[in-house]
Parts: structure tokens; C-alpha cells; sequence
């Protein structure tokens, strides 16, 4: 079954005068079809400008479709009635945690949402103690969250929205702002819920590597969805990736390289276990005969 649905999605900014007359139309999304099942790992790639953050913020109805429609649970993003049930089922977590941090102690940051839906103390405190266990921060329970690192300011963010208890995470450029070591952190997070909870995950990011676990990768340009396979899939094609501005992963980029100068390597390689394997292969294929 599928948790969205998005048909003929187009979507265009507009910039009005002050007497309210329309200036400017650019558009940003064009005729998007889309469907994403439940309890799948989505990761959207895409170029500054693709599109990628313009359609995330469409998947529990920030933005309205100027064309076409989206769908979430069978529920129509259009509907101001459903709004609150949409946002509810699909939780956003943006770039900035800072942004997102209203409350002085973490547990307070993270009871935020749950109180806002009108939940007993009783049901917040257990919502919130599991959101905070499941992302790894409990022990912050008590802290400022302006004293924690960037991955675990993020993580907190996590937690408030999970403590919602979403079917689907909507993450746009969460890692962006992050140094290595936070980047992992979170990924390692965001795998945790998908894999142990079934929670669907959009994840809007610009690092090849952390579309390598993923089970599906959309490649986004000029406002369309140009490409949309598995990680292999994708990321075998690496001429088409680099002809619209995007890498590959770092042990793709070597097998590319070895295959350009005439060695005879797997083309579909996207981990540093599989790189390895190869490159023993190559050392056995190679090996001078005496």
C-alpha cells in the first residue's frame, strides 16, 4: 500500500506587487508522478535549484500544488479539513535544529509536539521517554539543548517528531550542517527507524553516501524526476549523474576510474565491503604468471 501518492505534481513561485498583481511565476516542479509504499527508504538526490526541497515540503501539505495533486493515506493535501491527520501522519524534520528548538530542557523540546495534540500526561511522558530512547538522547534528558553538538541537536529534533509517532519522515538536508562524525550519527538513526519501527523515509540529501542504504534513490533535475531505481541502479550511471552536476560515492568513483583505463571492474559497486571485494578480484585477475 502506499503512503503517498503524488499524481501531475507542477508547482510554480510566484511574486506578486504590492497591489497584489502577479510578477512573476518560476516554475519548480513539473508534472511529478509519484508513488511511495510504505515502510520504503526513498533517497531524493538533486543539484541546488532540482526541486528535491520544493516537493518535500508538499508531502504533508506546506506547499499546495499550483497543478495535479498529492495524496497521503488517501488523504488529499488540498483539504484544509485533513491537515492536521495529513501532519500528523508525515513528519518534517528540516536542515537547521536551531530552527526547530523552542523549549530550554530536551525533554520539554520533545514533549512540544505531543502536548500540542491534546495528549494525557501520561501518554506524553511515555511518548516522549521512547522518542528520546529510540534517537539515542535520553541521557540529555535534563540538558539545554543550545549546549548539545550539532548531531545531537538534530537528533533532539528527531525525537520530537517521532514522539508524534508518524507513519512517514520527511527529512530535508538534515545532515547538511554537520561534521562527519554528527552526519553518521544521524544516518545511523534514521536507518534504526526505518529498519526496527517500518517508518517511511524521504530523505532529501545532497552526500551519495547516505543513498547508499536506501532502497530506492529518485534523481531530480530542472523541477522532474529523472531517474529512479535502486542505489545500483542509479549509481551505475555515472556519466548521466555528472552531466547534471551530482558525484557518486567515493568507491563508484574509483571503479569508474579503473574501468576507464581499460581494467575490467564491476560497474555497480557502492560500498567499501563490495570495493575491497573487487579489488582483491583484480589483484587475483591480475596476478603475474611466472
Amino acid at each position: 500500500m502506499n503512503i503517498i501518492e503524488v499524481k501531475n505534481l507542477s508547482y510554480s513561485y510566484q511574486h506578486f506587487d504590492d497591489e497584489g498583481n502577479l510578477i512573476e511565476s518560476a516554475p519548480a516542479l513539473l508534472e511529478i508522478n509519484l508513488d511511495i509504499p510504505k515502510g520504503q527508504f526513498v533517497a531524493v538526490l538533486g543539484h541546488n535549484g532540482s526541486g528535491k526541497s520544493t516537493l518535500a515540503k508538499h508531502l504533508n501539505g506546506i506547499l499546495k500544488p499550483t497543478k495535479g495533486g498529492v495524496c497521503v493515506n488517501k488523504m488529499d493535501v488540498n483539504d484544509e479539513t485533513l491537515i492536521y491527520d495529513i501532519r500528523q501522519t508525515v513528519g518534517m524534520v528540516f536542515q537547521n535544529p536551531d530552527n526547530q528548538i523552542v523549549a530550554s530542557t530536551v525533554e520539554e523540546d520533545v514533549a512540544f509536539a505531543p502536548e500540542n495534540l491534546g495528549l494525557e500526561p501520561k501518554e506524553i511522558r511515555l511518548r516522549i521517554d521512547k522518542a528520546m530512547k529510540t534517537v539515542g538522547i535520553y541521557e540529555f534528558r535534563r540538558h539545554a539543548p543550545h549546549r548539545l553538538s550539532g548531531g545531537q541537536k538534530q537528533r533532539v529534533a528527531i525525537a520530537g517528531v517521532i514522539a508524534m509517532e508518524p507513519e512517514c519522515l520527511v527529512l530535508d538536508e538534515i545532515t547538511a550542517m554537520l561534521d562527519p562524525k554528527g552526519r553518521k550519527e544521524i544516518m545511523n538513526t534514521v536507518e534504526k527507524l526505518n529498519r526496527e519501527k517500518g517508518i517511511t523515509v524521504i530523505l532529501i540529501t545532497h552526500y551519495m553516501e547516505e543513498a547508499v542504504n536506501s532502497d530506492r534513490v529518485l534523481v531530480m533535475d530542472k523541477g522532474r524526476i529523472i531517474m529512479d531505481g535502486t542505489p545500483k541502479q542509479i549509481f551505475s550511471r555515472v556519466e548521466t549523474l555528472k552531466n547534471v552536476g551530482l558525484d557518486v560515492p567515493p568507491v563508484t568513483e574509483l571503479m569508474h576510474l579503473l574501468s576507464q583505463s581499460g581494467l575490467k571492474v564491476k560497474n555497480d559497486v557502492i560500498n567499501e565491503e563490495e570495493c575491497v571485494e573487487e579489488l582483491l578480484r583484480l589483484t587475483e585477475l591480475y596476478k603475474p604468471t611466472n
